[in-house]
């Protein structure tokens, strides 16, 4: 982090007042990606129970790299760097697979 001699108070209160602005979109912004997340991995929950209800993988590589290239091709429509947005992808998939392996386990333990 960087400091500077400048203290909160000296900040222009226009400059103050824009950061506050930004800083409240950003929260909002946040807001709406944990919800959408949830909203995915409610989605996904499902795709683990089908899956574990017919002996299907929990993993699916061929689907997972088709996504992986669909949202590479989205970030870099949007000028959001591909890397980036492939790295959440693995992490968001990686959860995902344990998920529905957590489902298979359970329903394997229950019959």
């Amino acid at each position: 982090m960087t400091t500077s001699n400048t203290g909160p108070g000296d900040v222009d209160p226009a400059v103050r007042a824009e950061l506050a602005r930004l800083r409240d979109s950003i929260d909002n912004i946040d807001a709406a990606v944990v919800h959408m997340l949830a909203e995915r991995f409610k989605c996904t929950q499902q795709v683990g129970h089908l899956k574990a209800a017919h002996q299907l993988p929990p993993a699916d590589p061929s689907r997972e790299a088709r996504q992986i290239a669909r949202l590479r091709q989205l970030a870099e429509d949007a000028k959001l760097d591909p890397a980036f947005a492939e790295k959440l992808l693995n992490f968001i998939i990686a959860e995902v697979i344990r998920h529905h392996e957590s489902i298979a386990d359970h329903a394997n333990n229950t019959k």
